[in-house]
């Protein structure tokens, strides 16, 4: 099919013979989504969900999530799962800050995002006052089907984010529904 022909046939046309069309935006925020590698930040009881969430049955690797990594430099969500005390925040504020950009946080149980029954002088009271938050996960502890919901509303998410070169977020892309 030479150029001529290309410009002579409608989107349509194209979309059924397999020629898809797409901004880089777009690809760059769909490989970004599907490849979402979080960080190891269990701190308590929702630590055994989340990693019952990776297991067999729940199979978080169809989502392009079952790398854990150890290491912030190489993880692009941070899952705190369980309560925060006031002097692991520092160290969580310091992981959250080497992980490179862009970067997502899921918090994970109701003491991650409130204190939960823990409303004592020791425990953070919310995630949210040390990093900013994207997806709140509720229960106590959450079921590993929730933290799969919460990464498949994080992808959705990522999709309809646009970013540039050198990872800073632009405007939202064009025809995205929230």
């Amino acid at each position: 099919m030479g150029l001529l022909e290309l410009f002579e046939k409608d989107v349509q046309e194209l979309e059924a013979e397999g020629i898809l069309f797409t901004s880089l935006n777009k690809l760059v925020a769909w490989g970004r989504s599907n490849s979402v590698w979080p960080a190891t930040f269990g701190l308590a009881c929702c630590a055994i969900e989340m990693m019952a969430s990776t297991n067999p049955r729940n199979d978080m690797a169809r989502l392009g999530s079952e790398v854990f990594r150890a290491s912030p430099r190489q993880a692009d969500v941070m899952i705190v799962a369980g309560r925060l005390s006031k002097k692991m925040a520092p160290i969580m504020r310091r992981v959250y800050d080497q992980m490179p950009d862009p970067k997502w946080v899921i918090s994970m149980g109701a003491c991650a995002s409130s204190g939960g029954m823990f409303n004592n002088y020791a425990i953070v009271q919310n995630v949210d006052s040390v990093v900013p938050v994207d997806i709140y996960v509720p229960g106590c502890p959450p079921r590993p089907e929730a933290l799969i919901y919460a990464v498949m509303q994080l992808q959705k998410k990522i999709r309809g984010e646009a970013f540039d070169a050198r990872g800073e977020q632009l405007a939202p892309v064009e025809g995205w529904r929230r």
